[in-house]
C-alpha cells in the first residue's frame, strides 16, 4: 500500500530571513545630514580653488609663452641686423667723404652726391619698416644705455653732459639697442669753474 510522505517539522512556517540578507539602512539623522552637506561643499569649494588656480597657471603659460614667440619673432634677425646697419654706416662715411657742395664744383660730382643720398634714404627707410631705427643724438644729453662717450670737450656753448658731436648713430632693433652712438660730450669750460668757485 502506498504511503504519503510525512510532513516535515517545519513545513508551512515561514522560513526566517537568511543572513545574505543585509537590513536596510536607517535614514541618516538631521544631524548627520548635515555633517555630510559641509563636507561636501568644502570638498566642492577646494576643487573650485584647484581648478582656479590651474587655470590661473595654464594663462601665465600661454602668456609666457606668447612673449616667448615675439620675442624671438622680433629678435631673431639681430645678427644680420648688426650687419646691415654696419652697411648703412659705410655708405654714410662714402657720402661723407665727397667734396662738400660748391657753386663751382662739376655736375658730375653733384650728381653722384644727390645719388648715394637718395640711395641712402630709401635704406635707411626701409630698415625703418623693419623695425632698424637711425637716431642722431646731436643736442641731446648723453645717454649710457645709448651713447658711448669717445671723448669730452670743454664747451661754452653746450650744456655740460650734453652730445655736441656723434661720430656715429644709434641704432635700435624693435627698441633693442644694436649699436651705440660714438659721441664727444661736453663739459663745462674750466674758467668756469674757477669762476664759480670764486663767486662761492
Amino acid at each position: 500500500m502506498h504511503k504519503e510522505p510525512e510532513p516535515t517539522a517545519d513545513a508551512g512556517q515561514p522560513s526566517e530571513p537568511s543572513n545574505d540578507q543585509a537590513a536596510p539602512e536607517a535614514p541618516p539623522t538631521p544631524e548627520q545630514a548635515a555633517l555630510r552637506i559641509t563636507a561636501l561643499e568644502a570638498e566642492l569649494h577646494e576643487m573650485r580653488e584647484r581648478w582656479m588656480r590651474a587655470e590661473a597657471e595654464m594663462a601665465n603659460v600661454r602668456a609666457r609663452a606668447k612673449r616667448d614667440v615675439d620675442e624671438t619673432r622680433q629678435y631673431a634677425v639681430q645678427k644680420f641686423a648688426k650687419d646691415v646697419v654696419e652697411a648703412a654706416e659705410n655708405l654714410r662715411r662714402g657720402i661723407d667723404s665727397l667734396p662738400k657742395p660748391a657753386a663751382d664744383e662739376p655736375a658730375l660730382v653733384a650728381s653722384l652726391r644727390d645719388g648715394f643720398e637718395g640711395v641712402e634714404r630709401s635704406f635707411v627707410a626701409l630698415l625703418e619698416r623693419n623695425g632698424i631705427k637711425r637716431e642722431d643724438p646731436t643736442g641731446t644729453p648723453f645717454d649710457p644705455n645709448l651713447h658711448q662717450a669717445m671723448a669730452e670737450q670743454e664747451s661754452a656753448e653746450h650744456p655740460h653732459g650734453t652730445v655736441m658731436q656723434a661720430w656715429t648713430q644709434a641704432w635700435t632693433l624693435n627698441g633693442r639697442l644694436l649699436r651705440p652712438a660714438m659721441v664727444v660730450v661736453a663739459k663745462a669750460p674750466a674758467d668756469a669753474g674757477a669762476r664759480q668757485d670764486s663767486t662761492a
